[in-house]
């Protein structure tokens, strides 16, 4: 009987193999999924923020809406060549106002719809977006009177009150591209003082052996959560330390990523028997408190790209790789010590599809493209529905959650089409936000 078994063992068939890869289908696979995702939008969401794809009704921030999903999908319907309706959002944001009485979140305001504005002003010259986020930016503003210049989380964009006083290193530290993008372009230094100052004052607050906790205090400068990573929270401002200094050459900035870089490598970095991964530790101490890795935590390699470690980024991305293979599709948490997903959402995040595009980009090593077929072919089977794309509430059972962010517009799918259709965009002419828009240094 057992002889009998590896015999049927043997015989089995082998799985079909893949088709070779072919760049250009891809990118026109993927320009066909966000005309579906924008259709969907357009369709049951028009002049609101996001929308629900389960119900087909719209979803608003706030008490006003402010177009985030065209906003923040206008350069990916540039670059994806789709004229008509890029030529609609354009008009639609055009004349977005500002002038709103409602309390927003000065971090992804900045990242989703300032940033969004003056990158389709870069990419089309409508001198009508630059003057929407100057209008934008000095509303804004207020949020950095505290008493150490870092940013309160929230400000109101008519009368200038803010609130939240407990923030965290991303969102005090991922401000300045768009803010001084907005200065060079505008003229006005005080877009780039004022963010570059809650930088600095974020960075000599790190602890004595060079790592950041988790939340801050913005008026006592004391932190109130001592737990080190590069998930959320706190993954961007490394993003940004070395972006400043590609985007603006601001020297200060390359420093303080050279002096954070270390502290990343030496207390959070752990090699494991599944690969290297980077999980939490205590940042006075440097004791590993957690082996977690997940989603958000996949920007990273992009940035190890730009910095010139290769060797580094490539281990990171197969290990990300190892994290969406494991249920076809990553999580938002992954105990990488056991394999265990602890956090089972996908809110549709792009940055493991934003990473494979840099080391595509910078290796030519087919692999990374590889790896974007199979994140579009686990987005279609997993996330797409009639009216759009839905975020995952378990990526174990596939349970479908009623959102799709604006950001998978903006960044996923628009990294998607990077990967297969490099030509799009000079990938060493621009520094890419945070939330995916590239921005040029034309000043």
């Amino acid at each position: 009987m057992i002889a009998a078994a590896a015999g049927l063992a043997l015989a089995a068939p082998s799985p079909p193999a893949k088709a070779p890869l072919d760049r250009v289908a891809l990118a026109g696979q993927v320009r066909a999924e966000i005309l579906h995702a924008w259709n969907g939008y357009r369709r049951y969401a028009w002049g609101h923020d996001e929308l629900k794809p389960l119900s087909r009704t719209p979803h608003d921030w706030h008490a006003e809406t402010l177009l985030m999903t065209p906003v923040d999908a206008l350069g990916t319907l540039l670059l994806a060549g789709l004229d008509a309706e890029a030529a609609e959002a354009r008009e639609a944001v055009a004349g977005l106002s500002f002038d709103k009485d409602i309390q927003v979140k000065n971090f992804e305001i900045t990242i989703r719809v300032l940033g969004g504005l003056l990158s389709a002003h870069q990419l089309t010259g409508d001198p009508r977006l630059l003057a929407r986020a100057e209008d934008l930016g000095n509303r804004l503003l207020p949020a950095f009177d505290s008493p150490t210049g870092m940013p309160y989380m929230y400000v109101n964009l008519k009368t200038g009150r803010t609130s939240g006083a407990k923030s965290n290193p991303a969102e005090i530290g991922t401000l300045l591209l768009e803010f001084g993008t907005l200065a060079r372009l505008t003229k006005k230094d005080v877009f780039y003082e004022k963010p570059k100052k809650a930088l600095r004052e974020l960075y000599r607050r790190r602890s004595p052996i060079g790592l950041v906790g988790e939340e801050i205090d913005v008026e006592t400068g004391q932190w109130t959560s001592r737990t080190s990573h590069v998930g959320g929270g706190i993954d961007s401002y490394y993003e940004y330390l070395l972006k400043c200094e590609r985007l603006f050459g601001d020297a200060e900035c390359g420093q303080m990523w050279r002096e954070s870089r270390r502290a990343l490598h030496r207390y959070l970095a752990d090699e494991t028997p599944s690969g290297l991964w980077y999980g939490e530790a205590d940042m006075v101490t440097g004791r590993r408190t957690a082996r977690t890795y997940g989603a958000l935590h996949a920007f990273l390699p992009a940035v190890l790209v730009l910095d010139g470690d290769l060797k580094r980024a490539r281990r990171l991305q197969e290990s990300g790789r190892r994290m969406w293979s494991l249920h076809g599709i990553e999580p938002d948490g992954l105990d990488y010590g056991t394999m265990r997903v602890v956090s089972p959402t996908y809110p549709l995040r792009p940055e493991i599809v934003e990473s494979a595009y840099y080391l595509d980009r910078r290796t030519k090593d087919p692999r990374y493209a590889e790896m974007g077929r199979m994140f579009l072919e686990s987005l279609t089977a997993f996330c797409r529905t009639e009216a759009g794309y839905a975020t995952l509430k378990d990526v174990i059972s596939k349970e479908k959650g009623d959102l799709m962010p604006s950001y998978f517009l903006a960044e996923t799918l628009k990294y998607l089409y990077l990967l297969f259709e490099p030509r799009a965009v000079d990938f060493d002419g621009v520094v890419f936000t945070t939330e995916g828009h590239p921005l040029k240094k034309t000043w």
